[in-house]
């Protein structure tokens, strides 16, 4: 089943579902509506000044809202209030599932079908880190994937060109992964490891050799705001230090502040103090996440742009024989996700073990149906291969 043959979906984020009365439009500081606009590389080579006028145009500074607790809070609570239930039973649950998997059937169950229709096609693959490689945990410091996991990915990187597109710090995923035979996106694909043949030079762009001497560029479209982001880590720290469970991180083109250990009666001051910070900057904006709010960069560059830089990168972004493959759990996901819709291939696989609104075809419950997709996907290539007739 190819991607474009599935029905279209109609994304409705899911905090909307959360709390009746709770719309995208009265969260717009915290998921900015963003137009469509065209921004490659060289449009990120203009000057500073011009940066600044077009980011303000972008994202108008409007953070005067009282909704960000809801907000914060309804993350809790999205599956309940999906099917009306303030608690759902395990056999609920699994009827719940069962329902949205009609839709977004299990890409372990339609292995064969996908694969079918990628036959002759280059598959391209592209993963999310925290919860789809790795469990989601309290400290994001122990987010460690299995040797197994590494070692599944590995392979995975022997028969197809990969790439893990990260809302982290790009080291840090590199830290946690370690494996040089990858490329790595951090800070919500703000900060990318190509192949080396990707775009001309330009002040974002920088060339480096990596281990075994393969040479990669460096591309950062952000990069004139990283000492803002350094600067707001550090007033966050201090803001922040005294609320019990917040812990700040900083992610190079982000920072992030991690609630999900934060009682709900200290959420109201967390945000608070937050939206008290980013007041002074008005070229930054905030998104909300799995517990976690992030302050970014107001340039139009998401997942779905790096999705699209590394296949340029690779030659293949003209291409009608590639088969990209995203398997991701976030909300920033579904901007990789709208892409290949655009594109009219590709597979778009979702990780979550609950229904949630998105616009990915197919699903898989958690890390370990990830890395078991994963396993036989490396099998079938290897099967592949061996029945190819020698010319």
């Amino acid at each position: 089943m190819a991607f474009g043959s599935k029905r279209s979906v109609v994304l409705a984020d899911s905090l909307s579902l959360a709390k009746p009365g709770l719309s995208l439009s009265s969260l717009s500081p915290v998921l900015p509506s963003t137009p469509t606009v065209s921004f490659s590389a060289s449009t990120l080579s203009h000057s500073p000044s011009s940066t600044s006028v077009y980011l303000t145009k972008i994202f108008p500074n409007n953070i005067e809202n009282d909704n960000w607790v809801d907000a914060m809070k309804a993350s809790e609570r999205i599956l309940a209030s999906r099917f009306n239930h303030a608690e759902l039973d395990l056999d609920m649950a699994d009827a719940a599932y069962g329902s949205w998997t009609v839709d977004h059937p299990s890409a372990l169950r339609m292995f064969e079908q996908m694969m079918g229709a990628a036959k002759g096609k280059r598959i391209v693959v592209f993963l999310d880190y925290d919860g789809t490689l790795s469990p989601i945990v309290e400290d994001p410091e122990q987010a460690y994937m299995s040797d197994t996991m590494r070692s599944t990915v590995r392979e995975v990187a022997k028969y197809f060109p990969t790439a893990i597109i990260s809302g982290r710090c790009r080291d840090k995923v590199y830290d946690f992964v370690q494996l040089a035979e990858i490329y790595y996106a951090g800070s919500h694909g703000m900060d990318i490891m190509a192949p080396g043949r990707a775009f001309n030079a330009s002040k974002n762009v920088s060339k480096k050799t990596r281990d075994k001497g393969n040479e990669v560029v460096l591309f950062q479209p952000a990069k004139e705001f990283l000492p803002m982001i350094d600067e707001v880590y550090k007033l966050l720290k201090e803001k922040l230090k005294r609320i019990q469970g917040a812990l700040v991180e900083n992610n190079k083109f982000c920072a992030s502040v991690h609630f999900r250990c934060v009682e709900e009666k200290d959420l109201n001051l967390l945000a608070e103090k937050v939206k008290s910070v980013l007041k002074d900057y008005p070229l930054l904006h905030l998104t909300l996440g799995k517990k976690v709010l992030e302050i970014r960069p107001s340039i139009e560059w998401h997942k779905g742009n790096a999705l699209e830089f590394l296949l340029d990168s690779l030659g293949l972004s003209n291409s009608n024989d590639v088969m990209p493959l995203y398997i991701g759990d976030d909300r920033t996901d579904e901007d990789a996700f709208q892409v290949l819709k655009a594109r009219g291939q590709g597979y778009s696989i979702l990780v979550s073990s609950v229904p949630k609104e998105t616009l990915a075809s197919y699903s898989l419950r958690d890390p370990s149906e990830v890395m078991a997709f994963l396993h036989q996907l490396v099998e079938w290539k290897k099967n592949t291969s061996k029945s190819r007739p020698n010319v």
